[in-house]
């Protein structure tokens, strides 16, 4: 596969454009709305705003499986769950899946590639550590908040990965490069019953704020569900009851939330600061997307895994400092998928034939390229815990298939952005309901 310079001239005098260098930002369960750019008035993220309002945001970006290990492994590969095989938290990607992941494609083609934080595909015996030119990545699952460095002094996991950033930006040379960076940020700290530790220095950020809880909070939601999903072992459940369950939880947990996110958004200043003193701010792309959505009470539930507005909606920006780039907010549909080959479409490299996603950026220059639904699947635990699901999401309509159960839910999205009313028993929908059948199945077999 050979390199190819996006926008070069075969023309005496010409100057070739130099090879971009990308940084892939990646946080762990931030939603779409948890940003200032997509309208919360709230959180405070202005190095990530500044971005957005100076890139491309799009306002409509999934993830087509709302799980960490599971989308992580389709951002890398550019493939749908059904093919890259990935369906827990102990299985890498193969060998010859690596080889056509974005990293190591850039890799092939002269690029140094350097992987930060949470890698989260597979435990750590089958991380691909000695493929990288520079890894600084945890060996657990789930990193640790609270740390302590060399010196015994307390650092939080947030300015572990700021460190490393900076180590790595400060040994770049001749080379373009490639550095994923994956935060913790905002997950929660599993174990422990805090559930959300951000640095004490932000203590004070939100403190006068009163939360507003959201309309799908109010306990009829909940009890609307079947009853094989509105069980106390359904995991989403469980955990609302650790985050949620009383006014104080909710208050505190989405603060913690928030502030764990502003701790994010000073990395990605002090990051454009670093790369303007090395002189590389001109040429660096920074891509930023969170992993999947996060359920913050909405239905009574906590998590993700469900494919509900919350779970699956992500925040994207592609900031390109380039003259020639395009900017904008877009309502193109942009999924987890299209990272791979949107990431090696900037660099000026082909995609590999096994990559399902889309070039964004050529997607928005050409128009007839982009989508208007796609395919949604879940598949780790299964019932009682997280009942399986599948369906077909679409900016207008939502088709939900609980296959376990054959449980069918469909929304009306322009009508009913919140998810309130199932209108499968509704006759006026019936048409609509065979028609997103029928997508779905059909989905269902491109994704393979």
């Amino acid at each position: 596969m050979s390199l190819v310079i996006l926008g070069c001239s075969e023309e005496p005098g010409k100057v070739k454009p130099a090879v971009p260098n990308i940084i892939y930002l990646l946080t762990d369960d931030q939603r779409w709305d948890a940003l200032g750019a997509m309208g919360n008035s709230i959180i405070q993220t202005p190095h990530l705003d500044e971005l957005a309002n100076n890139g491309l945001l799009f306002k409509n970006a999934y993830v087509t499986t709302s799980i960490c290990a599971v989308s992580r492994a389709s951002m890398l590969t550019g493939q749908y769950e059904s093919r890259h095989g990935i369906h827990d938290f102990n299985t890498g990607l193969s060998a010859d899946a690596l080889k056509d992941t974005y990293p190591l494609v850039l890799k092939s083609n002269g690029y140094k590639i350097g992987f930060i934080g949470k890698y989260g595909v597979g435990d750590a015996k089958v991380h691909p550590k000695a493929l990288f030119d520079f890894w600084a990545c945890t060996e657990k699952g789930q990193p640790d908040y609270e740390n302590t460095d060399e010196n015994g002094n307390y650092i939080h996991y947030t300015d572990v990965v700021a460190n490393n950033i900076e180590t790595f930006i400060n040994e770049v040379d001749d080379r373009p490069f490639c550095l994923s960076v994956s935060f913790k940020a905002p997950h929660v700290q599993d174990v422990d019953p805090r559930q959300f530790i951000p640095n004490p220095r932000y203590s004070d950020y939100y403190k006068d704020v009163v939360i507003p809880k959201p309309k799908t909070a109010d306990p009829k939601y909940w009890e609307s569900f079947p009853d094989f999903f509105r069980t106390d072992e359904n995991i989403a459940r469980v955990r609302w009851k650790l985050r949620f369950d009383t006014p104080d939880k909710y208050q505190r947990s989405v603060k913690n939330y928030y502030r764990l996110l502003t701790g994010v958004d000073d990395v990605v200043g002090n990051l454009r600061e670093q790369l303007k003193k090395k002189g590389l701010d001109k040429n660096t792309i920074i891509v930023f997307m969170g992993d999947n959505g996060m359920f913050l009470g909405e239905h009574g539930l906590a998590g993700k895994w469900y494919p509900y507005e919350e779970s699956v909606r992500v925040p994207l920006i592609i900031y390109d400092p380039r003259e020639e780039s395009p900017k904008g907010k877009k309502d193109q549909i942009a999924l987890n998928i299209d990272i791979a080959p949107t990431i090696l479409g900037m660099a000026g490299i082909e995609k590999p034939e096994s990559m399902q996603g889309l070039d964004l950026v050529d997607a928005i220059k050409n128009t007839d390229s982009t989508r208007s639904s796609f395919f949604y699947e879940h598949s780790f635990f299964g019932s009682p815990r997280i009942p399986v699901v599948e369906g077909v999401i679409s900016t207008q309509l939502k088709y939900i298939k609980y296959t376990e159960h054959d449980y069918e839910e469909l929304y009306d999205l322009s009508n009913d952005p919140l998810e309130e009313n199932n209108l499968v028993s509704d006759s006026k929908y019936a048409d609509v309901l065979e028609n997103q059948r029928n997508l779905y199945e059909n989905l269902k077999k491109m994704a393979k």
